[in-house]
């Protein structure tokens, strides 16, 4: 399972952290950017808020995963205002994609941001559960 964005900083990171706690049996989950920068310290403020830590989270190119097979690409990208979602190169048995909004564009005082980011992380969390759930199989 490859969960991508642009950045590899927030959603992409969010959507590994909670697949990695709510069901670390049944999923090997990785996290990866066309342009990778840095975990994003909100998108670890507000998973800590939740009982996830993606502090230890690298923030990874694409390409380190070329090379590997997955079940299941999911792009997390293609809010309003971005149009700039990757498709991976690599080979995939599905992809998927969930339109989130990037949180890292939120601006305002710090609570703001941080309303927008616990925003988006709810959704990731709700799609993630119900991907869990879709997939009782595996």
């Amino acid at each position: 399972m490859l969960f991508v964005c642009v950045n590899n900083s927030c959603r992409s990171q969010m959507a590994e952290g909670f697949l990695r706690v709510l069901a670390p049996e049944r999923f090997e989950v990785s996290s990866a950017g066309s342009i990778p920068t840095s975990v994003n310290p909100f998108a670890c403020e507000v998973m800590k808020e939740v009982g996830v830590d993606i502090s230890s989270q690298g923030s990874n190119s694409m390409e380190e995963y070329t090379d590997r097979e997955f079940d299941y690409v999911i792009t997390v990208c293609g809010g309003e205002g971005d149009n700039a979602c990757p498709a991976f190169p690599g080979e995939a048995g599905k992809r998927l994609h969930w339109g989130l909004a990037d949180p890292a564009s939120a601006s305002g005082t710090t609570e703001d941001i941080l309303r927008f980011f616990r925003t988006v992380r709810d959704s990731i969390k709700d799609r993630v559960e119900q991907f869990i759930g879709a997939r009782s199989d595996i």
